[in-house]
């Protein structure tokens, strides 16, 4: 979000950099490939993969939704090669578990062939990494590293496709680095669980039970992708899901020497309920403004001038203060209030209004790190602490300088444990960090998935993005806002947790600005399948949240045009 009337040069040319690293890729070449993350330090490495040039078939590895198999052409060396081909919402995901040692590096590569093709390791206890190539009409190489955590005792490799795309290819897959505990060589990884099954159903939990495992110590359960449970067990329920929504499961088993493969996957339904996700305030279809604490040439308002059509008001910005994580919040003396309760008493009248006001962290200029454990407490317990004191409902996310995962989840689900269901969260990435669940932002979104509000992604500032039919869309038409949009939707967030960030006027963003009878248009498409332009998605989401816009102050600015619009729209959504 811009508290200039247009993005810093310097932030345009870091997305500039990131968008020609992601789509060049005949600029890119061998050397920007090898500077991801390197080759092995020495031929004479040991590669830990299992059948990594799949010369056994797929012995070792398992592919989602039965998408993989092995071919005698194209191979990169060997007699074979995977061959994964994405179907539907499935986007061919091959993996394997491997032993691995604490507090140790790591280096994954593999040549691959095909659109899209991503390599990645996941389980890491630290920062999941992943790399990919746009375009490979030959061989190339992929590669990434990674340190595992003070407790990983093992990783998933994996590759996969993309949505909408052909058969990719992979082979001569490596990884190095220090092998599994060596004080327990005769304990194998267990093997993949069988016979998983949904039982019990309620709005908000589905019961799992599966087949026991020989040698295996525990188990892992997966939902959408990302572990949600550990029990010593053969059954779990898994709870603080979304009403009337359709969930994948898997399931690892566990034992000192690793994490087996992951079992066949099963698809549970919740029962029908009242919402779904965080803050049981908010409508079910709810638009969200951004209230400017500062004077950049739109209109100035009190949070009392904010217009009726907005549910959620997020007040920009909280910043970073000389503790790592933590955040404070100074009223700027430009905005006109004589004090901070009268700023107080604003937030108690829009709240009996049925609105909700949350603190939103960072912003273009924002700066806050939260990347190890003391940060991301100093995180929850100052926003927790802006809560007592302003009466704020909850916290929005909208960190441009990087997020990491695993401390962001845990600083928020401290959060949530302190405030309770009440709590808001909303989060505005930028559209490259929501292209694949592999990023930080995605993640952490599916990671609180059941306490997440809303994802208002940005699709402004932006430059041309991938759809999740693998077509690349420009911004400012309506199959910018819906293909970028199916990429969540298909990808683990619920309807409900997806809304659509635009400017209120060309002022309010440097590039991006779309009318709101586009915006209409968009919602009507997600929602009803109408009005849509050149891609349609394959179904309808009547439960998408609404939209967001930057900001309240720029849409004043010109005349409400915005929210008069694009507010009874979301509204009056199914």
């Amino acid at each position: 979000m811009d508290r200039a009337p247009h993005p810093h040069p310097t932030r345009l040319r870091r997305r500039f950099a990131r968008l020609t690293g992601a789509f060049a890729a005949t600029a890119l070449g061998a050397t920007a490939l090898v500077a991801l993350g390197g080759t092995p330090a020495g031929a004479a490495a040991a590669n830990l993969a299992q059948n990594p040039g799949f010369e056994s078939g797929l012995s070792g590895w398992t592919c989602s939704a039965g998408s993989g198999s092995t071919v005698a052409s194209p191979v990169h060396g060997g007699s074979a090669a995977l061959k994964a081909t994405p179907a539907g919402t499935d986007n061919a995901r091959c993996a394997q578990t491997v032993a691995a040692r604490p507090n140790s590096s790591y280096t994954l590569t593999a040549w691959v062939q095909g659109s899209y093709v991503y390599l990645g390791a996941s389980g890491t206890g630290t920062t999941d990494v992943s790399t990919w190539t746009p375009s490979a009409s030959g061989w190339q190489q992929l590669s990434t590293s990674f340190t595992t955590g003070a407790n990983t005792t093992s990783v998933t490799v994996y590759t996969h496709g993309w949505y909408g795309q052909p058969a990719y290819y992979a082979d001569d897959i490596s990884l190095t680095g220090p092998g599994g505990d060596p004080g327990n060589p005769g304990d194998p990884v267990p093997g993949a669980p069988s016979g998983l099954k949904t039982g019990a159903v309620t709005s908000s939990s589905i019961a799992l039970s599966w087949s026991p495992v020989t040698g295996a110590t525990g188990y892992h359960v997966y939902r959408d992708g990302s572990r949600v449970q550990s029990v010593s067990g053969t059954s779990a329920t898994v709870t603080g899901l979304t009403p009337s929504t359709s969930y994948r499961f898997e399931v690892t088993a566990t034992n000192a020497a690793g994490e087996s493969p992951r079992s066949s996957a099963v698809t549970g339904t919740t029962s029908a309920g009242s919402g779904g996700g965080g803050g049981g305030t908010v409508p079910r279809h709810a638009v969200t403004g951004y209230w400017q604490n500062f004077d950049n040439g739109a209109a100035v308002q009190k949070l009392r001038d904010v217009q009726d059509q907005y549910d959620i008001i997020a007040v920009a910005f909280a910043d970073a203060t000389g503790t790592p994580g933590a955040v404070d919040f100074t009223l700027d003396p430009a905005v006109g209030y004589g004090s901070e309760q009268q700023f107080k008493d604003d937030i108690k009248a829009k709240q009996a209004a049925g609105k909700s006001v949350v603190i939103s962290i960072g912003g273009q200029n924002g700066t806050v790190s939260v990347n190890d454990a003391a940060s991301a407490n100093n995180f929850a317990n100052s926003v927790y602490a802006l809560m007592r004191e302003y009466g704020f409902n909850g916290v929005d996310i909208d960190l441009e300088n990087g997020l990491n995962a695993t401390y962001m989840t845990q600083a928020l689900r401290t959060l949530s444990a302190k405030a309770g269901s009440g709590l808001v969260i909303t989060m505005a990435p930028q559209t490259i960090d929501m292209q694949s669940t592999s990023n930080g932002y995605f993640q952490t979104a599916l990671n609180i998935k059941d306490i997440l509000t809303v994802v208002n992604m940005q699709y402004y500032n932006s430059g041309s993005m991938l759809g999740c039919d693998g077509k690349v869309y420009s911004q400012g038409s309506v199959d910018f806002l819906t293909a970028l949009a199916c990429i969540q939707l298909e990808g683990g967030l619920s309807p409900s947790q997806v809304g659509l960030g635009v400017p209120a006027s060309t002022r309010g963003a440097g590039s991006g600005y779309v009318s709101p009878s586009i915006v209409n248009n968009a919602l009507d498409c997600l929602a009803r399948g109408t009005n849509c332009g050149s891609f349609k998605p394959a179904r309808t989401y009547p439960e998408l949240r609404g939209a967001m816009t930057w900001s309240t102050n720029w849409d004043a600015t010109a005349g409400n045009a915005w929210s008069g619009a694009v507010g009874p729209k979301v509204h009056g959504l199914p």
